[in-house]
């Protein structure tokens, strides 16, 4: 198998995290996932900011992005990074519980990469993770230089 890469998920959901964090270990389909409770945090993380501001160079090979974060919503980190020249190459997959059509016509207006609701059974949980985690950690091939070489290990930050 190819080499993983790093997957950012952007979830203040703890359960969710969770189930997405558990999907993706049981399935081998990343080598990282480092998780942000909201939108701020996501930000600085992703533009080496505040606590991350020493964290390996590079971008994730997919962010997994849930809609309704504290400080900073999904749709304004979704409009700050695909109005960004450096940004806009990141894959954003949209994972929200919101089936509402104007949610999903604004992600696509902004650029998003996908949009998945999240089922609620948890098998059709599990394997809507891992067709995401298959497509964009191992099918999907990203521009050369783009992403970095992750560890193989699990982060949580808190």
């Amino acid at each position: 198998m190819k080499e993983l890469k790093r997957i950012l998920l952007i979830e203040d959901s703890a359960n969710d995290a969770e189930l997405v964090l558990a999907a993706l270990s049981e399935n081998h389909l990343a080598n990282e996932v480092i998780v942000v409770r909201d939108g701020e945090e996501a930000l600085d993380y992703l533009y080496r900011r505040g606590l991350f501001r020493l964290r390996m160079e590079g971008h994730p090979v997919v962010v997994l992005l849930d809609l309704k974060l504290p400080k900073i919503d999904g749709l304004e980190v979704l409009t700050q990074l695909k109005s960004d020249p450096k940004m806009r190459v990141v894959p954003i997959v949209v994972l929200t519980s919101s089936k509402e059509e104007p949610d999903l016509a604004r992600c696509y207006e902004l650029g998003v990469n996908a949009y998945v609701v999240k089922p609620v059974d948890y098998h059709e949980f599990v394997d809507a993770i891992k067709g995401v985690g298959l497509f964009w950690a191992v099918i999907n091939r990203p521009p050369l230089g783009a992403l970095p070489s992750a560890p193989h290990r699990l982060q949580e930050n808190k």
